[in-house]
């Protein structure tokens, strides 16, 4: 039983050491002895938990999210607050986190989406599977939001939902290009006109 756990740990903390490094360089850019060194793990130990780079890649964005999810969760469902300043509350601190310079923290949809969609299906799957999760849990705070009247009855919430990520994954990337936040500082504009505030 203690080996599991130990083996746990170690898969894990390769998980969260490559999720930083990973996060600033990209998939591709980044080889697994970068990752092996910097998470203080032997080479030869990397097949023992992942089967190839590619399924570490599967791992990792299961991992991500499963962080993400719980994040996401507890943010939408912040007490005290109605549901229109729990979605607020999502996209600033989205706006704070995705235009900070450190790599910790970055949205791993925003920095690998483009790249490893064409390179592996799998990962490809990973990430359709997990940003719609997302997008139905902000359908839900939409929906929440309309209930409590703190938005717009005539609110579609899955459409709000959905080109509200859409948005706001475009002006990230957008920053990212012109290493400034604002892009993303309009998205949060545009947030609060959509959703009439």
């Amino acid at each position: 039983m203690e080996p599991k756990v130990a083996t746990q740990d170690v898969r894990s903390h390769i998980l969260e050491t490559a999720q930083v490094i990973i996060s600033g360089k990209g998939f591709s850019a980044v080889g697994l002895n970068q990752i092996l060194q910097a998470a203080g793990v032997p080479k030869g130990s990397f097949y023992h938990y992942f089967g190839s780079k590619e399924a570490f890649g599967e791992e990792l964005l299961k991992s991500y999210f499963a962080d993400y999810h719980e994040t996401l969760d507890a943010m939408l469902s912040r007490p005290g607050l109605n549901g229109a300043e729990r979605l607020i509350s999502y996209w600033q601190t989205w706006l704070e986190t995705q235009s900070a310079c450190d790599p910790k923290g970055k949205c791993l949809t925003v920095k690998l989406a483009a790249e490893v969609s064409d390179l592996s299906e799998t990962m490809r799957a990973v990430l359709a599977r997990e940003t719609s999760r997302v997008v139905a849990r902000l359908e839900q705070a939409v929906a929440e939001g309309i209930e409590d009247g703190s938005l717009p009855a005539t609110l579609n919430a899955k459409v709000t939902a959905s080109t509200l990520y859409q948005l706001w994954l475009g002006a990230s990337l957008r920053s990212k290009i012109t290493r400034d936040p604002e892009p993303m500082e309009c998205a949060l504009t545009a947030t609060k006109e959509m959703l009439g505030l």
